[in-house]
């Protein structure tokens, strides 16, 4: 079974099947790359708790920046973000984001909770 959440013509903010939670990609307001990630990391968290995951629950991340000088700002962010010990597989590169003004943006698979 799929499962669909917020679904519109474009996409669903989160698909899931077989206690696999999907997001779509989460961007953040703010004019920093440490701003835009703390926002999209507030986003990722209600749409874990919508999906019933939470941080613990993450199976991958990716994460794309606008520009790769940009990393560390970004891993601070994420770092304090992350619970110890439950670091998901990643990947981080640089890419052209839908808006000029978009830092960052994350992609989230996780396990739903049971």
């Amino acid at each position: 079974m799929i499962t669909r959440l917020e679904t519109g013509q474009r996409m669903s903010k989160i698909v899931i099947h077989n206690d696999v939670a999907y997001l779509c990609g989460q961007v953040g307001a703010g004019e920093t790359v440490a701003e835009q990630t703390a926002d999209c990391l507030s986003r990722i968290d209600a749409l874990l708790e919508q999906a019933g995951s939470d941080r613990e629950h993450i199976l991958q991340a990716i994460v794309w920046l606008r520009d790769m000088a940009d990393f560390a700002e970004m891993n601070a962010v994420w770092d304090a973000w992350v619970p110890e010990g439950h670091a998901p597989a990643r990947a981080c590169g640089e890419a052209r984001l839908a808006r000029d003004v978009l830092k960052v943006e994350i992609i989230i698979t996780a396990a739903v909770r049971r």
